[in-house]
Formats: C-alpha cells, structure tokens, sequence
C-alpha cells in the first residue's frame, strides 16, 4: 500500500509467494457459474427421492460455527502497531512483546503475499473469533465478514479492492493451487495489509506462520522502539493510530459488504452460520419442501410468502435483513433462508435431537411434516458428504 513500501517488503520477504493466473488486462476472473445467480434455482437432478441438486459442489453437511450479528461481549481492541517479524515470533518475545509498557493485548498471526497483476497482495491469516476484536466496530457487526472467512474465502479491504479492481463475489485462480472467493469487503484499518484469510486456508497457501503482531493499548503510548528491540533486525514496525484517522478524514465512512450467495446451497450454508448446532440440510430441507427452492413463492392457501413460506405475522417477529440491504423482504432469498435459521434457532433447533423435532414442528404444525422434512435433510447430508 502507498507509504509503506517496507512493510510490503517485509512481507514479501518473509510470506511464500504465490502466483495468480494473469491476462494481459489483469486479472483472470473464473466466473464459470454467475457468483450473484440465486434468485433462479439450478435446473434439478435426482439425488435421492425428493432432493434435487442444489449445485454441482461438494459442500460439509457439519454445523458450523456462529458468526451471528454483534456477538455477545465483542468489544473492539483497535491495533495501535502492526509489526511484520523477519521470522516466526517465538514465545518469549510474545511475552516480553505484551509486557511492554501501556500494551494491553497482543496478538501474533499468519502473513503472506499473493501475486495479483505484478503486485504482492498482502493477506493476514487469521482465527476469526480470536480476530474479530482486531477491527473497526463497523466490520466486528458484520457476520457476512466471519462468515466468509469460516468458509475458506477472502475479505478483501475495502481500499483494496478499489486499487486492484477486485469484485465481490468473483473467484480468482492461484497458480497450481486453488480458486479463492472474495467473499467479502471491509475496512480493516490495517495499513499495509490488503486482506484477510482464515488460519487453515493460510496454511493452505504456505504462509509464513507467526510472524505478524498486533498490539492494542494505550494510543500513542506503545514504544516503536520498544518493539523493534523485542523482534529484532529486520522487523518493520507501524504505528497505526494516527494513520488510521488521516486516512478516515480523507475518505467518506465505510461499511463492511459481504457477497450474496452464488446458490442456494451456498446461502442454505451461509444462513445455518445464524444458528450454532443446525445443520444446513435442514434449512434445504425445509426450502425444498416449502417452495422447492424458490420455484413456488405463494401465497399459499393459508397466506404464507416467498420461498420459505413464512407467515407475515411470523416474519414481523423473526425476519432479518439477510443481505445487509437496509430491507427484511419475505419474498427475498437473501432475507428469507437466514430468517428461517434465525426461527429455527429461537425455537431450539440448535440443540438437535427431540429439541430439532420440536423446532421444525413450529414451523409447521405436522408431525407428518416433521419427519418428511429430517428424511429429506438426511438425504441431503448422505448425498453431499
């Protein structure tokens, strides 16, 4: 990034340098299915009796973990240094890095470089629960930012992705290794660094492990050389604080933006994030039966709307803005499958076991429902393993 050329020096030094396929304009976008497609369900196939195909990939049908809106106690901890390490940080220097005077917490994580166009993309690995404290509150609030990360894609800054021309919800081809998503986009605040992947994926992509530091504490109390005497010769430091408002003042508020789905199995997968325990099956099960995945949006014969044929009453008390439009529309996708998770979850289907029954009973009175509704979602699970 402009101003930092040793940070971005320091990083390719010490990060695996991967190559991205190019073209003579760029960047090669791989956009073999249309990323924003969901509104118009694939054509089906027989997987089992009555479960069509929602895709050609090979999803988890394990619960994965919750990134919902907020989350109980995240309080944002803003960086006031970011340090890039000639090496892996090693335990003592983490110590004595979190002792310093006026540091109150310390961080240490992946870093790599991607080569996009000639240039090094920059990228952080990272654990999104342990990291999600590290940004702006704008983008801690954002679940389509964790939830990206949970599913092995990229968030890009949002700086970033204006310099590089990168689109959300597009796939980039990594030489020899695999196609990564921008699955999101976001203000990091993080000078020098242009985007961020999960620890698994950037262990994936071979980047150097432990060498990038965040502290959090007291603005500008944190002793620059302080730090460069705990890392040692040849660690770049960044003093974040005063960057950080130069460049807001320059530019208008941001907001973290997370890409739509590119299918229904992508935003049944997405929307099960909603509700730790609950497996995505079910909410495609539900889909299914309900308006077979948006093919039958109603109304129904006693008033229920859109593609998972919520009630208006229902959907007053537990409808969400799914897609971060500003809007909680019943007959949305976007809104609807997450506002099914959301339901489900206020009823105990997290839980699993006679809890789950109970869960998928409320949302239709029948148990004859019930258990047509879990055949299908086991179904999907012996389907997609």
């Amino acid at each position: 990034m402009s101003g930092l050329p040793s940070l971005r020096g320091a990083l390719l030094m010490v990060a695996a340098v991967l190559t991205v396929t190019l073209a003579a304009a760029g960047v090669v976008l791989l956009l073999g299915e249309d990323p924003f497609e969901t509104t118009t369900a694939p054509q089906p196939r027989t997987v089992r009796r009555e479960t069509p195909a929602l895709d050609k990939l090979v999803p988890t049908t394990a619960p994965v973990k919750d990134f919902g809106q907020g989350g109980a106690g995240v309080t944002p901890t803003p960086p006031r240094v970011l340090a890039i390490a000639p090496g892996t940080v090693p335990q003592q220097a983490r110590h004595r890095l979190a002792a310093l005077k006026h540091v109150q917490k310390a961080l240490v994580v992946d870093a790599g470089s991607v080569k996009v166009s000639g240039t090094g993309l920059n990228l952080l690995a990272v654990d999104p629960a342990d990291f999600r404290s590290w940004t702006p509150k704008v983008v801690a609030d954002q679940p389509g930012v964790w939830s990206a990360l949970a599913r092995g894609e990229v968030v890009a800054d949002s700086a970033a992705m204006r310099k590089y021309g990168l689109t959300l919800g597009a796939y980039y081809q990594v030489g020899g290794g695999p196609r990564l998503r921008v699955g999101a986009s976001a203000p990091l605040g993080l000078t020098g660094v242009d985007g961020l992947v999960g620890a698994d994926l950037g262990r994936t992509l071979g980047m150097a492990q432990g060498v990038a530091v965040l502290l959090h504490g007291k603005e500008g109390g944190i002793s620059e050389k302080g730090v460069r005497k705990v890392l040692g010769k040849g660690s770049q430091v960044v003093m974040l604080g005063t960057a950080r408002r130069t460049e807001a003042k320059r530019e208008q508020p941001a907001t973290a933006t997370a890409a739509r789905p590119g299918s229904y199995l992508e935003l049944y997968k997405q929307s099960a994030t909603r509700c730790p325990g609950l497996s995505w099956t079910v909410l495609a099960a539900i889909g299914q039966v309900e308006s077979g995945h948006g093919r039958n949006n109603g109304p129904s014969s006693a008033g229920a709307l859109g593609p998972m044929q919520f009630m208006p009453a229902t959907w007053k008390a537990y409808g969400v803005d799914g897609d971060g439009d500003g809007e909680r529309d019943i007959w949305s996708p976007y809104d609807a499958v997450p506002g099914a998770a959301n339901y489900l979850c206020k009823t105990g289907a997290g839980q699993g076991g006679e809890k789950l029954r109970k869960a998928v009973w409320h949302y239709n009175h029948s148990w004859d429902y019930v258990n047509k509704v879990l055949s299908i979602a086991e179904a999907y699970a012996r389907a997609y393993a």
